[in-house]
Order: structure tokens, then C-alpha cells, then sequence
């Protein structure tokens, strides 16, 4: 049997609005299993990011149930969701969130010391060199690139070696040809730490890389297709 990684059952989503409460999420039931490559996909407004954050524990879900790596978020406080990331989760946005007064070594190791890493330094150094960025490591985030931001965000997602790794419009603010090399390196990274990886994407060429798709719509799952059965067929 696969071993489960992500769980939910029956998640709902509803938030405060002007006019009154707003329901994002209704009855989500999804598997995601170890070593998958998960694409969110759908029109704006569908879900997709809000999903994503309940997937991190970032957001609380108002109904339902989700298990990471057999811990339920819906129980978990605040102290254990922030340990449970820290230690078992990388997250990359689509406006990289670096901080901009450390270097992109410093943006890289900073999460490491928090955890206690010993060797928080040369393991940010190996990342960055893995993405590229060996030349840049004493760079501030206003002296690069938006590409560059972005490689120095993934480093920083991976180098805890995640069991997860959740990615919300990674090429969003790139140009095409930066996007792809995003792309590559998002499952280069994937492929390098054995992660599992689960990304919300409006770039149809990302959403074809990956093992399975979920298409919101309304804020509900309107398909879920196995895109490595389908890539068999075909061949």
C-alpha cells in the first residue's frame, strides 16, 4: 500500500466577508501519496491557493479533517503547525517572500539555525549552488533577478530535505523562458530529495509535468486525473 502523505476528508473552507461569511471550500476528500507530483489547477477564485495553504497548516480548514504525515492539522496548535513545516515541509510562493536585508546565503540558513541545524551554512550553500546560485550567495534579494529570487526561494524550501514541498504559482512573475527554468528545477529538486510535491499552477505546461491533476471549479474538485495512466495509453 502507497504510503499517504496528505489526507483530507470532507474539507470545507468559509471566511469572513463584507456581505457576509464567504464559502471558498466545500467537501474536499483528497490522497496525495509519497513521492507523487500533485497539480492544482483551475480558474481564479476556484480554490487552488486556499487549498494549498490548508495543505500547509498555514490556513485552518472550518470543517473536515487533514492529516500530514499522520498528524492532524485540525488538532495541531500554532507552535506544533510551525514545527511540523519546519521540519517535514518546504513552501515556495509566487512572490518568493525572501527577507530583504540578508544575503541569499542568509535568506537560505536562517530557517536551518532556527531548527538547530549545526551545519545550517554549508547546507544553504549547497542549495543555492544546486539551483545555480553559487556565484550569488552573498547577494542582497534587491541585486537579483526575479529568476534569481525565485531559485534563491526554492533553495531555501528544499535544503530542510521536505518530506512535502508546496509550491503556489512558482512561475507566476516570471517570463517563459525563467518559468521553465523554474520548472526544471522544482522537480530536479523533487527528484534530488525524493519530496513529495504539490503545486498550484495556471501554466498548462507545468500542470503536464506532473503525476496527477485535481481541477477546482467553484471550489469543489471537478476532475481527478491520473496523468501517468494517461501518458501510458498513449504510448
Amino acid at each position: 500500500m502507497s504510503d499517504t502523505v496528505l489526507s483530507l476528508t470532507d474539507v470545507q473552507l468559509t471566511l469572513p466577508g463584507n456581505a457576509g461569511p464567504v464559502d471558498i471550500l466545500h467537501g474536499i476528500t483528497l490522497n496525495v501519496t509519497a513521492g507523487e507530483t500533485l497539480g492544482l489547477v483551475g480558474p481564479s477564485g476556484s480554490g487552488k491557493s486556499s487549498l494549498l495553504m490548508l495543505m500547509g497548516g498555514l490556513e485552518r480548514a472550518t470543517g473536515g479533517k487533514i492529516t500530514a504525515m499522520g498528524q492532524d492539522l485540525t488538532a495541531l496548535d500554532e507552535d506544533a503547525l510551525a514545527r511540523l513545516r519546519r521540519t517535514n515541509m518546504g513552501v515556495v510562493f509566487q512572490s518568493f517572500h525572501l527577507i530583504p536585508t540578508m544575503t541569499a546565503l542568509e535568506n537560505v540558513a536562517t530557517p536551518l539555525e532556527l531548527a538547530g541545524r549545526a551545519d545550517a551554512f554549508d547546507r544553504a550553500e549547497e542549495e543555492l549552488r544546486a539551483v545555480g546560485l553559487g556565484a550569488r550567495l552573498e547577494h542582497y534579494p534587491a541585486q537579483l533577478s526575479g529568476g534569481e529570487q525565485q531559485r534563491v526561494a526554492l533553495a531555501r524550501a528544499a535544503a530542510p530535505r521536505p518530506r512535502l514541498l508546496l509550491a503556489d504559482e512558482p512561475t507566476g512573475n516570471l517570463d517563459q523562458t525563467t518559468g521553465e527554468t523554474i520548472m526544471d528545477l522544482l522537480f530536479g529538486l523533487r527528484d534530488r530529495h525524493g519530496s513529495t510535491l504539490v503545486l498550484v499552477t495556471h501554466a498548462p505546461e507545468l500542470a503536464a509535468r506532473c503525476d496527477r491533476v485535481v481541477r477546482l471549479m467553484d471550489g469543489r474538485i471537478a476532475a481527478d486525473e491520473d496523468q501517468r495512466a494517461l501518458r501510458g495509453a498513449a504510448e
